[in-house]
């Protein structure tokens, strides 16, 4: 892993690219505090699905729309 100020980044982005298609991480500091990290994209690496992880969630209780309604409804009466 080899850490890189932004400076140093953007003079040298092309050997740095050339080091991270090798497998090479690359750590981008700020003022001595990591704020990125570089690396190549594994193949067939992808991100959950937002569908699957919305269906996982189970509410519970009524629904905050009815709750609105109902509230509503007793402020009227």
């Amino acid at each position: 892993m080899i850490e890189v100020s932004v400076k140093d980044a953007r003079s040298q982005l092309s050997r740095l690219l050339d080091q991270i298609e090798q497998g090479e991480v690359i750590i981008i500091t700020r003022r001595g505090k990591k704020v990125a990290k570089l690396m190549s994209p594994k193949e067939g690496q992808r991100l959950p699905s937002l569908k699957d992880l919305r269906d996982s969630i189970a509410a519970k209780g009524r629904p905050m729309s009815q709750t609105v309604i109902d509230a509503r409804d007793e402020e009227r009466t």
